[in-house]
């Protein structure tokens, strides 16, 4: 099944069996900037709204636009970032200088983001719009090699797989201390916007010195087999080309979109729900832990071995129909603080086999596309993750952004209309539910966990004799 494209080939060496079990320094040293990466990124998601709107007085409708038009406007650079890791040739590998290059100005770009200067209602929108556009290139310019750095840690399907529930187990780790501290903190800071510049102080720092951490214990170790085309550019063209030809590829890129869709609809509106449905804001750390909890104590006890007996496709197929069971309880009574509780409990559960397997789906397209058209460009299969996850929140953001203005929600006032309440719900439930179910029906298309086996053996044989 090969192309024009095959005439220079840029086959993966199969791994030396002694190095495909990865140690637990560098699974553990991996997934700690996937962390870094969260005290960020989840804050964007279940945070920054809020922040905008009842900190800072700006309104709901205009944010959710800006958020989104440059995050739509972010995937082009993306595109580019992923060329440029396949291009970068250094001592240290292809992905990992990045991450130290710019460890330290993502914690820089984080400060600036709450801190907003007071130059009036025009003057607060641009600068969120600048410093929101800065955020998203760097966050780009080390997510996009932290997620390429997955698939040349090892080629060995459930070795990767591993790696994989190591970094969504960190992951979901930074997530839950965004959603247990940042409200604390800003009360410990004393309230308004210099408390939250503080909290974003700490936490900026915190995720530049974890992303050195993930520089320093990691190994790039999966190499293209021909080694005198080590250093051949790939054309952009062609690259691109290949990426539209596999087919995994582009069902696992919307999949990704539709995930960080509703992880951006429901972060963003849990602060609202708790606030106004539940009458506390307090109790987004408690419907934090319902979430998180069972999702973490499901990545240590049961993901690998529900990954490695079913699939990871039938694994996260699985998790999206627990997902809609603990979305279709929240609908009998949305005020109910227990049933709720017991709901989000549920949720999290469903959330285990999607977050351990995501990513690695999205590293086995990287095979099947070198399989499929010869070339093998890590970098960018891997800019089109970063760009589903940064449309996806992005979307997810301005949609609940729209959803609030279309409900007349008015951001810092006590009691909200019967307009305002409906749109919260509709946010935190219904748009959840929509988007499940078309992760269902993406995942139906996608075969690839059978055929890789086969794909893997046909691309040894192709080193073998290239």
């Amino acid at each position: 099944m090969g192309s024009v494209l095959r005439e220079k080939p840029h086959q993966a060496v199969q791994i030396d069996p002694k190095v495909q079990g990865i140690e637990f320094k560098e699974k553990f040293g991996y997934g700690l900037g996937d962390f870094a990466s969260n005290l960020v990124w989840s804050s964007l998601s279940m945070f920054i709204l809020f922040f905008y709107t009842d900190v800072m007085g700006i309104a709901a409708g205009v944010l959710g636009t800006i958020m989104l038009l440059v995050r739509i406007l972010d995937g082009g650079l993306d595109i580019l970032m992923g060329v440029a890791v396949d291009r970068t040739k250094s001592k240290h590998g292809k992905a990992r200088p990045w991450i130290l290059w710019m460890g330290f100005p993502f914690g820089i770009a984080t400060i600036l983001l709450f801190t907003i200067p007071d130059v009036g209602s025009t003057g607060k929108v641009m600068y969120v719009a600048i410093t929101y556009v800065l955020i998203n290139v760097i966050y780009t310019a080390i997510n996009i090699p932290y997620g390429v750095l997955n698939s040349l840690i090892t080629q060995d399907q459930y070795e990767r797989s591993l790696v994989n529930i190591f970094r969504m187990f960190l992951s979901t780790s930074g997530t839950l201390c965004v959603s247990l501290l940042v409200m604390p903190m800003v009360n410990m800071f004393g309230g308004g916007q210099k408390a939250w510049i503080y909290t974003f102080i700490i936490f900026g720092i915190v995720g530049s010195l974890l992303f050195i951490i993930t520089f320093l214990t990691t190994k790039e170790r999966v190499k293209p087999a021909n080694l005198s085309q080590v250093k051949e550019v790939i054309p952009i063209k062609l690259g691109v080309k290949a990426l539209f030809q596999n087919k995994y590829w582009l069902i696992i890129v919307t999949f990704l979109i539709v995930t960080f869709i509703y992880l951006g609809v429901s972060g963003g509106a849990t602060i609202y729900f708790a606030q106004y449905i539940l009458g506390d804001s307090d109790l987004v750390g408690v419907l934090s832990l319902a979430q998180n909890i069972p999702t973490l104590i499901g990545m240590l006890l049961f993901a690998a071995k529900i990954i490695k007996k079913f699939g990871k496709r039938n694994a996260t197929l699985f998790g999206s129909v627990i997902t809609i069971i603990g979305l279709g309880l929240t609908l009998v009574d949305p005020s109910n603080i227990k049933l709720i509780i017991i709901a989000t409990i549920i949720k999290g559960i469903g959330n285990v086999p999607i977050s351990a397997s995501m990513f690695a789906l999205l590293a086995d397209t990287i095979e099947y596309g070198e399989w499929k058209s010869g070339l093998r460009t890590e970098g960018l299969i891997y800019s089109a993750g970063s760009f589903g996850l940064k449309v996806g929140i992005g979307l997810g953001t301005a949609i609940v952004g729209w959803v609030l203005a279309w409900g007349n929600y008015i951001g810092g006032v006590t009691i909200q209309s019967s307009s305002a309440l409906l749109s919260i719900k509709i946010a935190f439930i219904v748009i959840p539910i929509l988007l499940t179910i078309l992760q269902i029906i993406l995942l139906a298309f996608y075969k690839l966990d059978k055929e890789y086996p086969k794909i893997v053996d046909d691309l040894k044989t192709r080193s073998i004799n290239s």
